[in-house]
C-alpha cells in the first residue's frame, strides 16, 4: 500500500528484484543473495528469476558487459574483471562473450593511461618503479602490459 513503511508489508520476491534492478544491472547470483537475505524462499527466487530473464528484465550477459565498461572506464585491468566477474556469479561463456564485445579496448593503451595519471614518471629507484608495477598488477594488468605501460606510459606517442 501506499505511504505504508516497506517494513509493514510483504513483499514479493519480484518487486525486491525489479527495486533492486531499477538502480542499476545485477547478475542473477547477486540478485538470489540479495533476495534470499530478505528472507524470500529459494523456488519462488529461482521461478522469479527465470521469469525476469524471460522479460529481458534480467540478464548476466547484459550484467557482464555494463560491468566491463564501467571497470575500463575506471581504468581496471583484464585480470581483475574477469576475477571480480566471476566472484559475482558470471560462468565462463558469458564472461568469453563480453570479452569478445569489449575487443576494441587496449589493454595496454589502458594501463598507459592509468599509469601516466596516476604518476608523473616511471621512477629514478628500483624501489619506486617497484610501486608503480605493483599499482598496474593491481589494477588487474598482465605482465606483458605491465612492462608495455611502464616503457610508454610517459611517451608523447604511446606507441
Amino acid at each position: 500500500m501506499r505511504g505504508q513503511p516497506a517494513t509493514d508489508r510483504e513483499t514479493s520476491p519480484r518487486e525486491d528484484a525489479i527495486r533492486l534492478l531499477a538502480r542499476r544491472e545485477y547478475s542473477r547470483a547477486e540478485l538470489v543473495e540479495r533476495l534470499a537475505a530478505k528472507g524470500h524462499d529459494a523456488a519462488a527466487i529461482g521461478d522469479c528469476l527465470d521469469a525476469l530473464a524471460e522479460q529481458g528484465l534480467q540478464s548476466d550477459s547484459r550484467f557482464a558487459e555494463s560491468f566491463l565498461r564501467s571497470r575500463v572506464i575506471r581504468g581496471q585491468g583484464p585480470l581483475k574483471i574477469r576475477g571480480e566477474l566471476s566472484r559475482r556469479g558470471i560462468d565462463r561463456a558469458t564472461l568469453e562473450a563480453a570479452f569478445a564485445e569489449a575487443e576494441e579496448v587496449d589493454w595496454f593503451a589502458l594501463a598507459c593511461d592509468s599509469l601516466a595519471r596516476r604518476f608523473d614518471d616511471p621512477g629514478d629507484s628500483p624501489r619506486e618503479r617497484a610501486r608503480r608495477e605493483r599499482f598496474l598488477a593491481g589494477r588487474g594488468f598482465d605482465f606483458e602490459q605491465l612492462r608495455h605501460a611502464l616503457d610508454h606510459a610517459w611517451n608523447s606517442t604511446q606507441d
